[in-house]
Parts: structure tokens; C-alpha cells; sequence
């Protein structure tokens, strides 16, 4: 059905105004661009109202709440919270960017189609530490891509322990990737809402326990009847990984080096490398004469809300735990143990029945991030980005398991409960009394 006039029209008013946000994020620094951004963001939220999910809508309507308590009690908390809001609406829009860009190459179906072959357990771990890779730049685009190859090996073969197995690494695969991947918005939402913590001093100890969480993983997975599949040696492509693996790690080294040597904010480094492999991509495809075209960003309002939403949310309330601090308001020393061994089930618990975990890292940094010893914030920013990865796997609620239902036709409830549910329970309790422990001798 062709759509008529004035909505094309609305949508491309929609789609230039994320792409003025994303414009102002780029230049935060300059004063007025944060709450130019955000007012960008709020009126293409608002002329989508009709394409939000009720839980976004939920939080827009917070988001104007806190908006009018702030505009009455503590206006000047808004200058922050808008170029908060601003700053991480910009880089989940160059993040979306940088996914359409890369999943056009043909180097992300040949990278996909080497996963499956082989033996059980060397599957296993391509599958999950293949969509881990691909999750770094694609994000949700990865489990696409991946769950739309499971379809169809179910499709052509039936339901069987490896579709189910290679389904199982696949959702555990992208929940690494809010535990370590430098683009993602986990790693940036904890990096804004707890002070001093450093990026470098994070991703140094969250990479290893992902490996960990990974690899251990693989104990959860059910049988597979031994048959003798083709070797894979051979069947790999080497060059589209390579391709790849250049890609993202130019990326990733340009946003340590920008927000670690340079002292640009971390959302805003995340935003720049984005953008700067965009533009390189583009103008490769203008020299080899191929058709290039800004992709529409009309579709974004959601995303625009769970993730500028989040950030203004968090900031209004890390203002106001600020200010309940400075009145001599603080936790007992006994109390900062207790509440990291409890960040992973208030997130995990929340994600059960629908709570994204943006909207849970927002209340945790929130709130905790500024009473929190400054000596074990790293505690803190460990567990946040670590739970949150769980969470991504763990539950049926997640847009991690609701699209890999989609494409794959595996029930989400079925994977959370049955699936996930004894290394979902195990790496909660082993992640909780870790942070509680490195709370304590940290403190």
C-alpha cells in the first residue's frame, strides 16, 4: 500500500529531526546544542506517538513528568539532563547507522553461514562467539542475521537438539555483548551515571568475565545425537572476517583513544568513530560508483525514547541523590555490599516482566552512582553492564529473545525458562557475591 503525502511528509520531518539530534550530539560542546538535541528528540517522539510500544510511551510520559518537577523544584538539573539526553540519543543513532551501513556487505552472510558447520561444541562456541563479534557494531542486527539462518536450517531440517543448541548460543552470544563491547549503550549509560568510572579500567574486567560467561556457558546445552558433518577447514572465508574484524577494531581503538587520551566523553567518542567509519563507508561506495543514500531515521522513535528517555531520567535523579547526599544522607557501610549483590536480580527480575534494561540501569546508576564509595565504583559499573547482559539473555521479554521468536520460531518463555533458566540463576548468584565481595575489600 502506497503510503499518501502528508505522511511521507511526516516521516521525513521525523527522520531529519533525529538527524538534527544526532548533528547537536556531535557538538555537545557547544553551548545550546544539548538542548537543541533534545527538543530535536522530543518532537520526533511526539510525531510518532502512534509507532511507540506502551512500555516507551510509559516512559515519555515519565520523562515529562520528571521534566515538569525539575522545570519546579531544581531547573538548572535540566542544562545536564538535556545534554545527557542528547549526547546518548546521538550515539544510539550513529550506532543505528553503522548497522545499516554494515549489513548490507556480503561479508556479514558469509561470516554467518561459517558458524554452523562442524562438530557440537566448536559450533556451539562459533555460533555464540560469532554473534558476540557481529553484536559489537550490528547490535540486534546480529541476532537477525543469525536467527533468520536458524529458521532456516529448522525449516529444511525440523526442530532438532542443534537448531536448539545453536539457538541457545546465539542469545548467550549477544548477551555478551552489553558486558564488554565498547558501542554499547550499556557501557555507555553506566559510564554517564557513575562517576569516576573510567572506560579502560570497565572493559579491562568486563571482557574477561564475558569470555568466562561464554565458555561456561556451553554446560548448559542439552545432548546432540554424533553425526558425521562435513570438516569445516575449507569452508571458512577468511577474508570477509578479516574485512571485519579490521572495521570494528579501528572502531573500538578510536573511541578508547578519543575518550582515554583525548578526554572526550564517552558517548560522544562511541558517536565520532561511528559516524567517521559511516562517511569512510559511503565514500568508498561513491569511488567504486555504487548508489549511496541516507538511510531513513523515521523508524527510530523508540529507540530515541528508551535511550535519550533513560539518560534524562538518570540524570534527574543522580541530581537529586546528589543533593539528598550533600544533606549528610548516605547508606550504611554494610548497606553498598548488600545492594551490588542485588543489582543483578533487580535487573533480571524486572526484564521478567517486561522492564528493559535501560530503564533498570537508569534507576540503579541513578540512585546508586553517586553514593557510591569512589574507590569501588568499578564494583558498580562491573555489575550494572554484567547484569544487563544477563538480563539481554536470560529473559523472554528482552527484543534480544522476542526477535530471535520471531525469526527463528523458538518461544521466548520457553528459552528464558527452560533454556537459560539454571545459568541465568547460577551466574546471578556468582555475580552478586562477586560485586558484594569486591565492594567490600575495594571499600
Amino acid at each position: 500500500m502506497s503510503l499518501t503525502r502528508p505522511i511521507l511528509t511526516r516521516l521525513r520531518v521525523r527522520s531529519l529531526l533525529a538527524y538534527l539530534a544526532l548533528a547537536a550530539g556531535t557538538v555537545a560542546f557547544i553551548p545550546g546544542m544539548g538542548v537543541t538535541g533534545a527538543l530535536a528528540v522530543s518532537v520526533a517522539v511526539i510525531m510518532g506517538w502512534g509507532d511507540l510500544r506502551r512500555i516507551t510511551r510509559m516512559l515519555s510520559v515519565l520523562v515529562a513528568i520528571g521534566f515538569a518537577l525539575a522545570l519546579a523544584t531544581e531547573p538548572g538539573a535540566l542544562v545536564l539532563a538535556t545534554g545527557n539526553m542528547t549526547r546518548l540519543a546521538a550515539l544510539i543513532i550513529s550506532v543505528m547507522l553503522l548497522s545499516a551501513i554494515l549489513s548490507q556487505s556480503p561479508d556479514i552472510r558469509a561470516i554467518s553461514r561459517s558458524l554452523f558447520g562442524g562438530r557440537a561444541l566448536g559450533r556451539y562456541y562459533r555460533v555464540g562467539f560469532g554473534t558476540a563479534f557481529l553484536s559489537l557494531p550490528l547490535n540486534f542486527g546480529a541476532v537477525a542475521v543469525v536467527s533468520t539462518l536458524v529458521g532456516e536450517e529448522v525449516r529444511e531440517g525440523g526442530d532438532s537438539a542443534k537448531t536448539r543448541n545453536v539457538t541457545r548460543s546465539l542469545l548467550r552470544g549477544f548477551g555478551t555483548a552489553p558486558m564488554c563491547s565498547p558501542l554499547s549503550i550499556s557501557v555507555a549509560l553506566t559510564l554517564t551515571l557513575v562517576p569516576g568510572l573510567h572506560s579502560v579500567e570497565l572493559l579491562s574486567l568486563s571482557l574477561p568475565i564475558a569470555l568466562v560467561f561464554l565458555l561456561l556457558s556451553a554446560r548448559y546445552r542439552e545432548p546432540e545425537v554424533s553425526t558425521r558433518e562435513p570438516a569445516l577447514a575449507g569452508a571458512i572465508e577468511w577474508a570477509p572476517w578479516l574485512r571485519f574484524a579490521l572495521t570494528i577494531g579501528s572502531i573500538c581503538a578510536a573511541t578508547l583513544a578519543l575518550s582515554a587520551s583525548m578526554g572526550v566523553s564517552y558517548s560522544r567518542a562511541v558517536t565520532l568513530s561511528c559516524l567517521a567509519a559511516v562517511i569512510l563507508a559511503a565514500l568508498y561506495r561513491l569511488l567504486i560508483r555504487e548508489k549511496v543514500g541516507l538511510p531513513s531515521l523515521a523508524p527510530v522513535s523508540n529507540e530515541l525514547v528508551i535511550v535519550g528517555g533513560s539518560a534524562f531520567l538518570g540524570s534527574l535523579i543522580s541530581t537529586l541523590a546528589l543533593a539528598y547526599i550533600s544533606d549528610g544522607q548516605q547508606l550504611a557501610p554494610w548497606a553498598y555490599p548488600v545492594a551490588a549483590m542485588l543489582v543483578p536480580w533487580a535487573y533480571f527480575l524486572a526484564g521478567m516482566i517486561g522492564v528493559n534494561p535501560i530503564i533498570t540501569g537508569t534507576l540503579v546508576g541513578g540512585v546508586l552512582g553517586p553514593m557510591w564509595p569512589a574507590e569501588s565504583v568499578l564494583a558498580l559499573g562491573l555489575v550494572m553492564v554484567v547484569s544487563w547482559g544477563i538480563t539481554a539473555s536470560g529473559t523472554p521479554y528482552s527484543a534480544t529473545s522476542l526477535l530471535m521468536e520471531r525469526l527463528s520460531g523458538y518461544s521466548a518463555w520457553h528459552a528464558a525458562l527452560h533454556w537459560n533458566r539454571m545459568l541465568s540463576v547460577f551466574t546471578l548468584l556468582l555475580v552478586g557475591l562477586a560485586a558484594a565481595g569486591m565492594t567490600m575489600l575495594m571499600g
